[in-house]
């Protein structure tokens, strides 16, 4: 993987994003990000978890968007495959996850301004690395042959492995509370699908198609955003096993937090 474009805009967000990246590690090991169940009223103001999650999101499609229509090769068939790939996972995560949600009627708000905009801040250098990267080829290697290389074939599969299992956890999640009952309990135990062997599937698929991102895209932007991503569930992700162990005396004993039958 390259790192050096000769474009100082490009590089300097890059490096940025790298020390970004550093940031959200070592904060993973200090507390979690205040939303959802370990949402708090003691950083200020929280809004609705559909606006807070598809205003933190929306740089991901706005700015991306922008990016790659800047570029020269924004036509090209591999720029319009990644940009593709790129629109199948923010359409799903920008889009209609905030929508779907089905929150409890009269609950308060869950999802801190503060997580906004450490998102939005991710999102929007996420959008513009990727974006300007696949219109502008600054490496050179999106040709069409790119799309046969077997970086790109296992990367692919990958992520779409991870993106089928993520999908599938959100709805198993999402269904939990009927959409005719909204009043229902807020929270109950998950079975099926990924549940059957882990508490979050939903981070295993999210951590296992940002890795399939950065084999596929062969490039350091998808290595920032893996390690973001690692840096903020994976410490969620135990996090969220000991508090359905704690709640849920019934909760099952041979469930591993994260990682099937090891973690």
């Amino acid at each position: 993987m390259h790192w050096y474009t000769g474009n100082t805009v490009y590089d300097t967000v890059l490096t940025a994003a790298f020390g970004f990246a550093v940031f959200v590690i070592v904060g993973g090991f200090f507390g979690q990000s205040s939303y959802g169940r370990f949402s708090t009223t003691k950083l200020g103001l929280n809004l609705n978890p559909k606006f807070g999650w598809w205003l933190m999101e929306i740089p991901a499609t706005v700015v991306f968007l922008i990016a790659f229509l800047s570029g020269p090769a924004r036509f090209e068939p591999t720029s319009l495959v990644l940009a593709g790939i790129w629109a199948l996972h923010y359409a799903n995560r920008g889009w209609f996850f905030p929508l779907a949600i089905r929150q409890a009627p009269g609950k308060r708000s869950t999802f801190n301004i503060s997580v906004v905009v450490m998102g939005m801040l991710v999102t929007s250098m996420h959008g513009y690395l990727n974006g300007a990267l696949f219109s502008h080829n600054y490496f050179h290697q999106y040709g069409t042959g790119w799309l046969t290389d077997p970086r790109f074939l296992v990367g692919l599969v990958i992520y779409l492995c991870g993106f089928a299992l993520l999908v599938n956890s959100e709805s198993i999640v999402r269904n939990l509370r009927d959409k005719n009952n909204p009043g229902g309990a807020e929270y109950r135990i998950p079975f099926g699908g990924g549940f059957r062997y882990v508490t979050s599937p939903a981070y295993l698929g999210e951590l296992i198609a940002w890795t399939g991102f950065a084999v596929l895209t062969w490039a350091l932007p998808g290595v920032v955003i893996l390690l973001i991503t690692a840096g903020n569930l994976i410490p969620r992700a135990f996090q969220t096993h000991r508090w359905y162990q704690e709640k849920f005396p019934d909760y099952p004993t041979d469930r591993k937090a994260l990682v099937p039958f090891l973690i």
